[in-house]
C-alpha cells in the first residue's frame, strides 16, 4: 500500500480548495489537489522535482503550477486569506538560518538583490524571518542573506501591530527604531535591553518565555526537507515554498 503522508487531508482541502484560481474557460487543468500533494512532497521530502512520484502526475507539471501560481501571488493570497483571524494580543519575531544546497547556489539572481544567500564560516546560508501570534501561527514571512541583522527586517514584518499589542523578541531586536515604532502604535516592545543599553525599559521575563512559540514554528517548518535546506536557486520560489508549508501549520493550529 503506497503511503500518503504528506498529503492533504480532507479538511484541509476544504479550507483551501476556495482560496485557489478559478478557471471556468479553456482547457481544464490538471487535478489541483493532485498537484497540490506533488508540490508537498518535493518539499517534504526535499527532492529533484523530477524524482516526484507518479502517482501526481508529471513532474513538470508540478513544478510549472508551483512557479506560475508562485508569480501569480496565488501562495501569498492563501496564507494572507487564512492567517486573517490572527490573535494579535502578542506576536513574536525572529529568525533562523538554513544552508544553501550546492545545486541552490549556482542561479542567477532570482528578483532579490542578493538571492538571499550570504556567506559565513558555515557555508551559504539564507535566513528567514517570520512573525508569529500568540498561538504561534505565522503572520508574515521574509527571506534575507544568512549574514543580514535579525532587526533589518523588523520594521517592515511588524507592521501587523495593534493598539495595546504585546512583541517579543530576543536583544538582537533592541533598536530604539522599533521601540519608537511600538510605542506610536501604543504596543509594548516586551524585548530584553542589551548589555550596552544605558536606559532601562520595562520588561516581563514571565510575559517573554511565551517567545519559545515562534522557536516551535521553525521547528515545525524545517520538518520539510525542502526548507531545512535550501535547494531551490531562485529565492521567491523558495519563499512561496515556506509560505505554502506556513499555511498548512496555520490549517492544522485551526
Amino acid at each position: 500500500m503506497t503511503r500518503r503522508r504528506y498529503e492533504l487531508t480532507e479538511t484541509e482541502w476544504e479550507i483551501i480548495s476556495p482560496l485557489l484560481p478559478n478557471k471556468p474557460r479553456g482547457v481544464p487543468r490538471v487535478d489541483d489537489r493532485r498537484v497540490i500533494n506533488g508540490i508537498l512532497w518535493r518539499f517534504r521530502a526535499g527532492s529533484p522535482w523530477a524524482d516526484i512520484p507518479e502517482r501526481y502526475g508529471p513532474s513538470t507539471t508540478c513544478y510549472n503550477r508551483f512557479v506560475r501560481w508562485r508569480k501569480a501571488g496565488v501562495w501569498d493570497r492563501i496564507l494572507a486569506d487564512i492567517s486573517k483571524a490572527f490573535d494579535g494580543d502578542i506576536i513574536m519575531i525572529d529568525s533562523s538560518c538554513v544552508r544553501v544546497h550546492q545545486h541552490g547556489a549556482t542561479g542567477k539572481k532570482g528578483g532579490l538583490d542578493d538571492g538571499c544567500m550570504g556567506r559565513s564560516r558555515g557555508g551559504l546560508t539564507t535566513k528567514i524571518h517570520a512573525v508569529v501570534d500568540a498561538e504561534g501561527r505565522p503572520i508574515a514571512l521574509e527571506l534575507t542573506a544568512g549574514q543580514a541583522h535579525d532587526s533589518q527586517m523588523a520594521l517592515t514584518m511588524l507592521s501587523a501591530m495593534r493598539e495595546g499589542t504585546i512583541v517579543l523578541g530576543d536583544k538582537a531586536y533592541d533598536t530604539n527604531a522599533l521601540r519608537a515604532a511600538a510605542s506610536e502604535k501604543k504596543a509594548w516592545a516586551n524585548i530584553p535591553a542589551k548589555s550596552n543599553r544605558k536606559d532601562g525599559f520595562a520588561f516581563s521575563g514571565w510575559v517573554y518565555r511565551q517567545r519559545n512559540l515562534v522557536e516551535r514554528f521553525f521547528n515545525k517548518l524545517k520538518q520539510f526537507r525542502g526548507i531545512a535546506t535550501r535547494y531551490d536557486k531562485n529565492p521567491l520560489n523558495f519563499l512561496g515554498a515556506v509560505k505554502i508549508v506556513a499555511s498548512r501549520i496555520w490549517i492544522r493550529a485551526l
